[in-house]
C-alpha cells in the first residue's frame, strides 16, 4: 500500500511539473481563466515546446510556427481519425475529424471558420484540413481524381491569389469559401469555390518588401524558352515595371521554378485544355506588357504612345485590334447627348487608365479560374448531399499606407469576430440565462459597434462612400473625408486629425482617418 501511494504521489508530481513546463492543453483549465497574462503565458509555454495548438473547450487556437513540424503524416491522420474529441493532444485534425463524423452521424452540413491575423497560418491549415479529409475519407477510383482536382486547386488559386508580404511570404490576397461535397456514405464528391475580393491593386502597385502574385514571377522562372518567346517575355522581371516596385522579385525561401511545375501539373489534373492554358498565360503575359507602356505628351499636351512594342504584344496576346487598344488606353468615351464623343487624356489619366485595364484584366481572369475549377469540381449526381464548408479569407493586416483594400480586408476580419462573438460568447451566455443556470457574467468586447461603423445603412462609412460617389458636382477624394467627419466624427471609434487630440494629431495626417478595430488601430488614407 505504501509503495503504491508513493508511486501515485510521484506520478503527480510528474504531471504538475510537466504541466508547469509546458502548460494546460485547454485553456479551460486555467486557473485564472479570465487573466490575459495567464492566456499569454500558457500559450508561450506550449509554443517553446513545439505545441502550436491549444483548446478553449472545442476551439482551437493555432499559433504559426515558421517551420517544419513533424505531426501532420499520415500515421498522425490515422492517429486521430474516428476518436472522441479530447482522446488525444489538440490538433487541427481532431477539428476536422469531428466535423466529419458529425456530419456523417447527424447528415448536416457543417463548416470550420479559419481567422486570424495576416501571416497566422489560415492558408496551411484549410490545405492540412483538405489533405485530411483526402487520406481519411472512404474513396474509389472515381473518387481519386475528384479528390485530387480539390487538392491541386489550392496552388492554382495560390499562384493566382497569392503574394508575397511584408507579414508573409505566401499570403493569400482573395477570401476563399471552399465547399466539400460528401455522398451518403462519407465520400467527398465534389467541391464548390467562391472566391471574394481579389486585391487588385496589387497588380499594378506593391509596397517595398512586398511582390505581385506568384504566377508572373512562376511563368518567367519556370516557363520554357519557346513559351517566354511565344510570349515576347524575358527571364528577368527586372525588365518588368509591375514586378519591381517592391525591390524584391528573387524571394530566398520561395522556388518559383518548383511551384510553376507543380501548377503546370496542377491545369492538367483540373481539365484544363491546351488551349485554356494558352489564352490563360497570354493575359498574364499581356498584363506584363501593359505595365512596361510609357506614354509621351504630344504638341496639344494630349497622351500618344511613340514605342509601339509593347502595344503589339498586347494586341496579338489578346486577339484585339491595335487602334481599339490605342484608343482605350489614350481616350476616354464621353456620351454626349446620346452620342459617344472620344476625349483625349492628358499623360497622368492615360498612365491611371493604363493601371485601370491590367487591374480589370487580371480581375475577370481570377474570376474565370474560379469558375473554371468550380466547373472541374462539379458533381454533376442529383443524388442529396451534405457538405463540410471551409472559410480562409485574408487576416487583418496594418501596412505603411492602407488603402481601400485593407479597409475592406479588416472589415471582414471585424465581421468573423462578430460572428465568433454571436456563435460563442453570447450564444453561451444566453443558454445559461435560458435554463435559469447561477453563473458570473463574464465581461467582453462585443465589436458590432465596430460593424455599425463600418456598415450601417444612410450612416455607416460605406454609406457615405456611396453617397459621395453618386451625388452631383465635384466630389473627391478629401471631400468624402469631410463627410465623414461630418456624419461619423463623434464616434468613439473613429478619428481624424481634425478631430484628434494634441497628442494623436502628430500620427495622422490631413488626408487621413483611424478606425479603432478590435484587434488594433489602422490609419486609413482617403486618397484613391
Amino acid at each position: 500500500k505504501e509503495e503504491v501511494e508513493d508511486n501515485g504521489d510521484s506520478i503527480m508530481e510528474g504531471a504538475l511539473i510537466a504541466r508547469d513546463r509546458v502548460g494546460v492543453q485547454d485553456f479551460v483549465l486555467l486557473d485564472s481563466h479570465t487573466s490575459e497574462n495567464a492566456f499569454l503565458n500558457n500559450l508561450r509555454k506550449r509554443y517553446q515546446e513545439n505545441l502550436i495548438y491549444t483548446y478553449i473547450g472545442t476551439l482551437l487556437v493555432s499559433v504559426n510556427p515558421y517551420k517544419e513540424l513533424d505531426i501532420y503524416t499520415v500515421t498522425q491522420m490515422q492517429l486521430y481519425r474516428g476518436v472522441n474529441f479530447f482522446e488525444l493532444p489538440p490538433h487541427l485534425y481532431a477539428i476536422a475529424d469531428n466535423a466529419y463524423r458529425v456530419m456523417c452521424s447527424e447528415y448536416n452540413n457543417h463548416f470550420i471558420l479559419i481567422s486570424g491575423e495576416s501571416g497566422a497560418g489560415k492558408t496551411e491549415a484549410s490545405k492540412k484540413i483538405l489533405q485530411y479529409y483526402a487520406v481519411t475519407c472512404p474513396t474509389t477510383d472515381q473518387l481519386q481524381i475528384v479528390r485530387d482536382r480539390l487538392l491541386l486547386s489550392n496552388p492554382v488559386l495560390e499562384a493566382f491569389g497569392n503574394a508575397k508580404t511584408l507579414r508573409n511570404d505566401n499570403s493569400s490576397r482573395f477570401g476563399k469559401y471552399m465547399d466539400i461535397q460528401f455522398d451518403f456514405k462519407g465520400a467527398p464528391v465534389g467541391g464548390h469555390i467562391l472566391s471574394y475580393l481579389i486585391e487588385k491593386s496589387r497588380v499594378v502597385h506593391q509596397n517595398h518588401g512586398e511582390r505581385n502574385f506568384h504566377i508572373f514571377y512562376q511563368l518567367l522562372e519556370g516557363g520554357d524558352k519557346d513559351l517566354l518567346s511565344w510570349l515576347g517575355l524575358e527571364r528577368n522581371p527586372q525588365k518588368y515595371a509591375y514586378l519591381i516596385q517592391g525591390r524584391c522579385a528573387k524571394v530566398f525561401s520561395i522556388n518559383d521554378k518548383n511551384d510553376w511545375k507543380i501548377v503546370r501539373k496542377a491545369f492538367s489534373i483540373i481539365d484544363f485544355t491546351e488551349k485554356d492554358i494558352e489564352h490563360l498565360f497570354g493575359i498574364v503575359a499581356s498584363v506584363l506588357h501593359l505595365g512596361n507602356i510609357q506614354f509621351e505628351e504630344d504638341s496639344n499636351g494630349h497622351a500618344i504612345i511613340r514605342d509601339g512594342t509593347q502595344i503589339k504584344w498586347i494586341s496579338k496576346l489578346l486577339g484585339v485590334h491595335l487602334s481599339i487598344l490605342q484608343e482605350a488606353l489614350t481616350h476616354r468615351k464621353i456620351e454626349a447627348r446620346s452620342e459617344e464623343v472620344l476625349s483625349p487624356l492628358n499623360v497622368d489619366l492615360a498612365f491611371y487608365a493604363r493601371d485601370a485595364v491590367a487591374k480589370a484584366i487580371y480581375g475577370r481572369t481570377f474570376t474565370w479560374l474560379v469558375n473554371k475549377i468550380n466547373g472541374s469540381l462539379a458533381n454533376k449526381d442529383s443524388t442529396r448531399k451534405t457538405v463540410i464548408g471551409l472559410l480562409d479569407i485574408y487576416g487583418f493586416e496594418v501596412l505603411d499606407t492602407n488603402s481601400f483594400e485593407q479597409f475592406c480586408i479588416n472589415y471582414c476580419n471585424e465581421k468573423l469576430q462578430q460572428l465568433l462573438i454571436e456563435m460563442t460568447l453570447k450564444a453561451e451566455q444566453e443558454e445559461y440565462e435560458l435554463e435559469g443556470i447561477e453563473w458570473e457574467p463574464i465581461p467582453y468586447f462585443n465589436n458590432k459597434i465596430i460593424c455599425d461603423l463600418v456598415e450601417q445603412k444612410h450612416k455607416g462609412i460605406i454609406s457615405i462612400l456611396d453617397e459621395e460617389c453618386l451625388r452631383p458636382g465635384e466630389a473627391t477624394d478629401l471631400s468624402f473625408l469631410e463627410k465623414l467627419e461630418e456624419k461619423v466624427g463623434d464616434h468613439a471609434h473613429f478619428v481624424t486629425r481634425k478631430l484628434a487630440d494634441q497628442k494623436t494629431r502628430k500620427s495622422i495626417d490631413w488626408v487621413d482617418f483611424r478606425l479603432l478595430h478590435y484587434a488594433g488601430e489602422v490609419t486609413y488614407c482617403a486618397v484613391g
